[in-house]
C-alpha cells in the first residue's frame, strides 16, 4: 500500500477541523472516513474521491481527472485525481469538499469490530 504522505499531509489538515473523521489504510493507499463512510484518500500519488455514481461522469470530464480503478475494476462512484489537478490548495479543497458533500447525505456508519489475530 503506497501512497503520497505530502498529499495524505495537506488533505489530513483539510479534515483537521472534525471530529467525524478516520484515518484507514485500505483500497490501496490512506483513506479517510468520515462518519464510517469512505470520502477520500491517497493513493499513489493520486487523490481519489467519492463523488457518487450520478456525478462520476461528471466528474470524469474534469482535467487531471480518470475513474478509480482497484483489484482491476472502476469503482462506480469514485475518480482519481491526479497531482496536476491539486496543484493548489484551493484545487485540493475542491476535491475534498465535493467527497464531504457527497458522505454527508448517506447515514453514518458504526464502526467495525477489530478482529484478534489470536485463534
Amino acid at each position: 500500500m503506497g501512497y503520497d504522505r505530502d498529499t495524505a499531509e495537506r488533505v489530513r489538515r483539510l479534515l483537521s477541523g472534525r471530529n467525524d473523521v478516520l484515518e484507514k489504510k485500505m483500497v490501496g493507499g490512506l483513506s479517510f472516513l468520515v462518519n464510517g463512510n469512505m470520502c477520500c484518500g491517497v493513493t499513489g500519488i493520486s487523490l481519489m474521491v467519492r463523488v457518487g455514481a450520478d456525478d462520476r461522469e461528471q466528474a470524469l470530464g474534469e482535467p487531471h481527472v480518470r475513474p478509480m480503478e482497484f483489484a482491476g475494476r472502476a469503482l462506480s462512484g469514485f475518480v482519481c485525481v491526479d497531482p496536476a489537478g491539486l496543484a493548489t490548495d484551493d484545487e485540493l479543497a475542491g476535491w475534498v469538499r465535493r467527497g464531504l458533500d457527497f458522505v454527508a447525505g448517506l447515514p453514518p456508519k458504526a464502526p467495525r469490530p477489530r478482529r484478534s489475530s489470536q485463534a
